[in-house]
């Protein structure tokens, strides 16, 4: 491999000559040997550095006109462009295990900049730190570009999946309005209720996941950018973090706000804990879902089988014609992967020293991972099972007719110990509710088939 030789403040460097990157992301890609080409920083916080740095370029030409000249601001945003349509993921090497402020991934992003688009110059238009990071400290650009990724992330992946599976759900109840079932607590037998109703406590609980999470968004709309390296804004012009915050909400197409507080801004995550509780909320809720639809397919002979999912892929290796309900398996998996994520956001939140959060890449390495497995699972969940899923009416007739719990009809007739003796008796004989209605002579047969019609119970 050829090099070239780069220097920073420390002194020289080699760097591949094929490299955008300069001497500071090579140190630390030395450096840092840890999770080398897998826990590398997300792309959605590399995507996000090239949104701020343009808004910042313009920001800076508006308010700094003779630093930031009109050459360099469509040089800078040329090359911030190309970051943003993922043409550059390649010049972002660094993991996510390096110095807690995400200096290096700053500076990794300041010098890809710089010779990009000193290549597109053809000549030595920008410098790394005096341009392209001018107005800026990693202190202050790393959190703002975490809340840039966090809000659209879940803008524009996640909240959309589980519309999806909204719109399904409520398809489903449709479909099903006329479909008495059994209801179940505790895991046992129930009064009847409609499938259509049980459907719509999962729709519910979805639509309400989605609305905690959009309100959990607005807080990350408050960038620290302008804070710089302590939260006072040093080396930044007045309207500085105004300016670069309205035109990252332009550049973004989602509205983004300056921190009314930068001190907080910098060393306070509240706002990632709020929003990542959200998540995990939702991913209570599929965990829940999930579990029910898998339960509720079981069998097929042998289980409740009282609704039918796509049969997507053999399940065993020895048994058979076996099918397992893989994408609820799936769903509940990754549930798993963001309540052990929850953790890590709220003890990286609770981290840090005065001035500054140190643990900002961890936490959005967790955030963004909990996005982005919830978004898929969700639409991988709603494609592959939920879409096809189908009631087996005449397994769900069988086990209502069946049920002891429809003995809960008499209790207004005969008294809830005279139904509690009627349920006991049936249970202990094998035999009908009617039939042990009747033997102990509670009522007549006719009278209990007035009474206990399950179409009314629901």
């Amino acid at each position: 491999m050829q090099y070239r030789t780069e220097h920073d403040s420390m002194g020289e460097v080699q760097v591949p000559a094929d490299a955008l990157w300069g001497a500071q992301t090579e140190r630390s890609k030395n450096n840092f040997k840890i999770g080398a080409g897998i826990e590398t920083m997300p792309e959605e916080i590399i995507r996000a550095f090239g949104i701020l740095k343009k808004a910042a370029a313009r920001a800076n030409r508006i308010l700094l006109a003779d630093k930031m000249t009109e050459e360099k601001l469509r040089a800078i945003e040329a090359a911030c462009d190309e970051i943003i349509e993922g043409k550059l993921a390649a010049e972002f090497p660094l993991v996510v295990w390096q110095t807690g402020s995400g200096t290096q991934t700053n500076m990794n992003v300041n010098e890809v900049i710089a010779n990009r688009a000193n290549s597109l110059a053809g000549k030595k238009l920008l410098h790394p730190n005096d341009d392209v990071n001018m107005s800026q400290s990693s202190n202050d650009t790393f959190p703002a570009a975490m809340h840039i990724a966090f809000v659209l992330i879940c803008e524009k992946r996640l909240i959309p999946a589980v519309q999806g599976l909204i719109d399904i759900f409520y398809k489903l109840e449709k479909e099903n309005e006329d479909v008495i079932k059994i209801g179940r607590t505790h895991l046992q037998d129930a009064v009847p209720l409609r499938f259509s109703q049980e459907i719509s406590g999962w729709r519910s609980s979805l639509e309400r996941g989605r609305d905690l999470l959009t309100m959990s968004l607005e807080p990350l709309r408050e960038l620290a950018l302008g804070g710089t390296a302590v939260g006072t804004g040093l080396n930044a012009p007045k309207g500085f973090a105004e300016t670069a915050a309205e035109k990252a909400g332009e550049i973004a197409g989602t509205a983004f706000y300056t921190a009314q507080n930068k001190f907080h801004a910098l060393t306070s995550k509240n706002e990632a804990v709020f929003a990542h509780a959200a998540i995990k909320s939702l991913a209570c809720d599929m965990m829940k879902i999930a579990n029910d639809i898998r339960h509720l397919a079981s069998g097929p002979r042998c289980g409740l089988g009282e609704i039918l999912i796509p049969e997507n892929e053999p399940g065993s290796s020895i048994m058979p014609g076996k099918v397992n309900p893989t994408q609820a398996e799936a769903v509940t998996m990754v549930a798993v992967q963001i309540m052990g994520n929850d953790v890590s956001v709220s003890v990286a939140a609770s981290q840090g020293n005065f001035e500054l959060n140190v643990f900002m890449p961890v936490c959005a390495y967790n955030f963004l991972q909990s996005a982005r497995l919830l978004a898929e699972a969700v639409e991988s969940f709603t494609e592959h099972c939920a879409r096809g899923i189908r009631a087996n009416r005449e397994r769900m007739a069988f086990n209502v007719s069946n049920s002891l719990m429809l003995v809960t009809a008499l209790n207004p007739h005969i008294g809830y110990e005279k139904a509690a003796q009627t349920a006991q008796k049936a249970h202990r004989e094998n035999i009908g509710l009617k039939e042990a209605c009747v033997k102990l002579g509670f009522l007549t047969a006719e009278r209990f088939d007035e009474l206990v019609r399950p179409e009314t119970m629901v």
